[in-house]
């Protein structure tokens, strides 16, 4: 399987860098490079002021060989994501792909993904942190105004598992309403740079994703242009042991596979 697609890129980084062509031309050139056809720019809801669509619509033109999406990571941080939710409900016509993500507990207003900072899931105890974590995905897809929902199983960053740990058993009633709700899933190679060091999300929890017909889009979560498509390689070993067979392409919120 050979992958082309990347669709999780952060090309403002943590911070509002307005898009320019200066910005954002490395990360096309880059797709050329690694031989990707299709790349979403997701940065996420909290720097929504540096998204520009028109310069987004310029580097089209300008590169029209490659398929350029329109993008946002949306998530659930308790301060930004309820003006990021009502910008991508104002421009859902012009987004073509977004992304749903967990990276807050409930009550808390620092990230839980933050490197190496286990206190959050050690305060609460692996197993309830999982469940907490759950949780906030149910509420997430409930919200709505997502395609995808990115890095499933985050909360095993740090390389933590409850005792026992099913991933399928955990994960299954998260899937079985992302089925419902015909949404897609990532499957990304962040994992490989943190603590977990394995894919998001584990091989078992895709497994089930393709029981349930789930749709399966690739990602990198890249935060330069030199991370764009990292480990694709070894993505592409764990999909085909997984029993994925095809991957989802978007436009206008619409998927296809390939």
């Amino acid at each position: 399987m050979f992958l082309t697609c990347d669709y999780h890129t952060h090309p403002q980084g943590h911070q509002v860098r307005p898009y320019t062509a200066e910005l954002l031309q490395p990360w096309i050139d880059q797709c050329r490079a690694k031989q990707i056809r299709s790349i979403a720019f997701t940065d996420h809801d909290r720097y929504l002021a540096g998204i520009n669509f028109g310069v987004v619509d310029s580097l089209r033109e300008q590169n029209p060989d490659l398929e350029i999406l329109a993008g946002i990571e949306l998530d659930n941080d308790p301060v930004t994501s309820g003006n990021g939710l009502r910008w991508v409900d104002k421009n859902w016509d012009r987004l073509d792909f977004v992304l749903g993500s967990i990276h807050y507990f409930s009550g808390e207003t620092e990230m839980l993904d933050r490197a190496g900072d286990t206190s959050q899931i050690e305060a609460r105890g692996v197993s309830e942190a999982f469940d907490q974590y759950i949780r906030e995905l149910e509420k997430l897809v409930s919200r709505g105004h997502i395609d995808c929902l990115a890095h499933l199983d985050l909360v095993k960053i740090h390389g933590l598992s409850p005792d026992g740990y099913d991933p399928v058993e955990r994960f299954r009633p998260i899937l079985e309403i992302v089925h419902r709700r015909g949404l897609a899933m990532e499957a990304s190679t962040a994992g490989w740079r943190k603590a977990v060091g394995e894919q998001y999300p584990h091989t078992a929890i895709l497994r089930a994703a393709v029981e349930l017909q789930i749709p399966i889009t690739t990602a990198s979560d890249a935060h330069s242009y030199a991370q764009l498509a990292a480990d694709y390689e070894k993505l592409a070993a764990v999909l085909e042991r997984a029993g994925v067979t095809q991957i989802a392409r978007f436009h206008r919120h619409k998927s296809r596979t390939i």
